[in-house]
């Protein structure tokens, strides 16, 4: 009996045991999941040196973090906006050409863009010449074309015919007279006579201006009269062949206008003002011209000061340089007059592009490159508008805006995510 008692209770004891030694391994690994995820949490204080923060310290910890997101915030917006709109776009010459960039110099201005009068382009006819020899004369030979360039006393055409030789020899006749008699003493000829010779020659000399021959080319021919019968029309100013009528062959009646050169480096701007917008011009005031795309400033030289009977409107006359001769006579223009009331840079709309955050802007060139600028837009009529925000006579893009708008998307967005 007594064995069988003992052996009965091993087995309890056995399990007794097990069951004690797994219970000290689950509190050994509890614990050391407990200092583990301690010593996680306290890793970054340990690292930097530090000690464990108090309950006080840990209660500000929050608030320090937000006043130092707040800080990085507010820097990074100072640093963004002080980029926003400034990065400069670099072009190569070859992109400048392919995008057809224009660079202007605007000041500032004061056109109204109600006070709008049509007009068309004129040649300047201060600098303009009309050919017209005051004989009858046969074109003999041809030396430019239509619409050429040519400079003074240049070739345009051989003229010939029986009354050019008639007054070329009428003139070497009485020149060679007069050039005897006035070498003659006063007794040896009467003063009549004298007085007659050299009316014949002064009178025949004029004839040959008649026909547009210079001074130089009258007197080679009394030197040489073995060229009578025939002269070359000589180009009197630098300017551009218009208006060419003259034919190989052709007789042509005198004062025929045979062509005419005008200097396109200067155009005139006829424009018709209504009595309401004539009322307040005055000659010298600055004027804005608009021809297609293009816009131009022109200054007021005259005005008629009567008005037409049936259109009731004024005649004023502007003048503007066209050096790179990009505008010529017969153009429709629009004239954009002065308004006191309101100040600012006049552009295209080919010059307002929208930025990222969708505000309009323009671009300057400045020695870094293309910058943009936000502007504010005042108003916008019949493509122009009248805008604030950028210096006086800035160098404003006001063609190939929108390439450079591209070119700037290119780069990405910027840091305060515009």
């Amino acid at each position: 009996m007594k064995t069988s008692e003992n052996t009965n209770d091993k087995p309890a004891a056995i399990e007794m045991r097990q069951y004690l030694r797994l219970s000290r391994m689950s509190q050994a690994v509890s614990l050391g999941l407990m200092l583990s995820v301690g010593a996680w949490f306290s890793f970054p204080v340990m690292a930097a040196g530090g000690t464990i923060p108090s309950a006080e310290q840990a209660s500000t910890a929050p608030s320090n973090a937000v006043q130092a997101s707040a800080n990085s915030s507010t820097q990074k917006g100072l640093d963004s906006e002080a980029q926003h709109g400034l990065e400069p776009v670099q072009l190569s010459k070859a992109q400048r050409a392919m995008a057809g960039i224009e660079v202007v110099k605007l000041g500032e201005q004061t056109f109204s863009l109600e006070a709008v009068a049509t007009a068309s382009l004129v040649v300047d006819r201060n600098r303009t010449v009309i050919l017209a020899p005051q004989l009858e004369v046969l074109v003999e030979k041809r030396h430019v074309l239509p619409g050429q360039e040519v400079n003074k006393n240049d070739p345009l055409l051989t003229l010939g015919g029986s009354a050019v030789a008639q007054a070329q020899a009428t003139y070497v006749t009485a020149a060679a007279d007069w050039s005897r008699i006035k070498r003659m003493s006063a007794n040896a000829v009467s003063a009549s006579r004298r007085l007659q010779s050299q009316v014949s020659a002064e009178l025949a000399r004029a004839t040959l201006q008649a026909l547009q021959m210079t001074d130089e080319q009258i007197v080679s021919l009394e030197k040489n009269p073995n060229t009578i019968g025939s002269y070359q029309l000589l180009a009197p100013i630098d300017g551009r062949v218009q208006q060419d009528i003259a034919e190989l062959g052709q007789v042509i009646a005198g004062g025929t206008p045979l062509m005419q050169l005008t200097d396109e480096s200067y155009l005139w701007v006829d424009a018709q003002l209504t009595p309401a917008q004539a009322e307040g011009v005055l000659v010298g005031n600055v004027a804005m011209v608009k021809v297609g795309e293009q816009t131009v400033e022109a200054r007021i030289i005259g005005r008629s000061h009567e008005f037409n009977s049936q259109t009731r409107t004024e005649k004023v006359v502007l003048s503007f340089d066209n050096n790179g001769h990009e505008l010529h006579a017969g153009q429709f223009a629009e004239i954009y007059l002065p308004d006191a009331k309101e100040g600012g840079i006049v552009v295209p709309d080919s010059a307002l592009t929208r930025s990222n955050d969708g505000d309009w802007q323009v671009y300057t060139e400045e020695p870094e490159g293309f910058v943009s600028h936000e502007i504010e837009l005042v108003e916008s009529q019949r493509g122009m508008n009248l805008l604030r925000g950028i210096k006086p006579n800035s160098n404003v893009v006001i063609s190939g805006a929108f390439f450079l708008a591209s070119e700037r998307a290119k780069t990405g967005f910027d840091a305060d995510g515009h």
